[in-house]
């Protein structure tokens, strides 16, 4: 049983990894982007997480737990990185690098209920495990966008935007292992988990990332970049 967690632990390590690692390197692997190209691709990560949570993430919750529950940890989620939105923007001034502070923090917390699902499809059978270590790899690419592109427009060296993109990963292993482990884990807890980080990532995607995409570029690419966002967010919950 050990050597099986461990197994299970470094499999969802590597497949958040690749998504993530992905999604990063698809930020940076443009040098000097213009501020429209950045514009367009903060907005295209922002609609794809948007979508993301109101088609696939309260969903769930809402299907698997009930809708009171949802609600409150939802909002909590939200009145608690309000408040550390607020505590920080005293202290960093960058627009850009507080967002990808806030996203990064996020998307930590995200990726622990996600590590969890995907410990406990494997738990429960290979094939869902599989079809769950499908998703969050996608999942995860966007995610590494949403980190990377506002460093970019920073000018954050590359080996750190790199760095700080693989941090946001680790808690998908954790997860894993805690799903695997735990196995018939709370379905409580792990609906509660999922609706606090949806809370957070709608907090970061329409109170930093959408007015950051119109603010690195005012024209019509920034609002069509979040418009496909949406819809490829939405064609991925369909298919998967």
């Amino acid at each position: 049983m050990n050597n099986y967690i461990i197994y299970i632990t470094l499999l969802g390590s590597v497949i958040s990894l690749i998504g993530t690692m992905l999604g990063a390197s698809l930020g940076v692997i443009i040098k000097n982007p213009s501020n429209k190209l950045l514009g367009t691709i903060v907005g295209f990560a922002a609609g794809l997480m948007l979508s993301i949570v109101m088609f696939d993430l309260i969903p769930e919750s809402l299907n698997n737990w009930n809708f009171l529950g949802t609600i409150l940890f939802c909002v909590l989620g939200i009145i608690i990185i309000a408040f550390i939105d607020s505590k920080l923007k005293p202290k960093i001034q960058d627009n850009n690098i507080k967002m990808a502070v806030i996203t990064a923090a996020a998307l930590m917390i995200h990726n622990f209920p996600e590590g969890i699902i995907m410990g406990c499809g494997f738990a429960a059978g290979s094939i869902l495990g599989i079809k769950m270590a499908i998703v969050i790899t996608i999942h995860d690419i966007p995610e590494g966008i949403a980190v990377s592109a506002p460093l970019m427009a920073s000018k954050v060296n590359i080996s750190k935007i790199l760095v700080y993109s693989f941090l946001t990963a680790l808690p998908t292993a954790i997860g894993t292992f805690v799903g695997v482990f735990i196995g018939g884990i709370s379905k409580n807890i792990l609906e509660a988990c999922i609706s606090f980080a949806s809370g957070i990532m709608l907090y970061v995607v329409c109170g930093e990332m959408i007015p950051e995409s119109s603010k690195l570029w005012k024209g019509i690419s920034s609002t069509i970049g979040t418009l496909l966002g949406i819809i490829l967010g939405m064609l991925i919950t369909h298919i998967l």
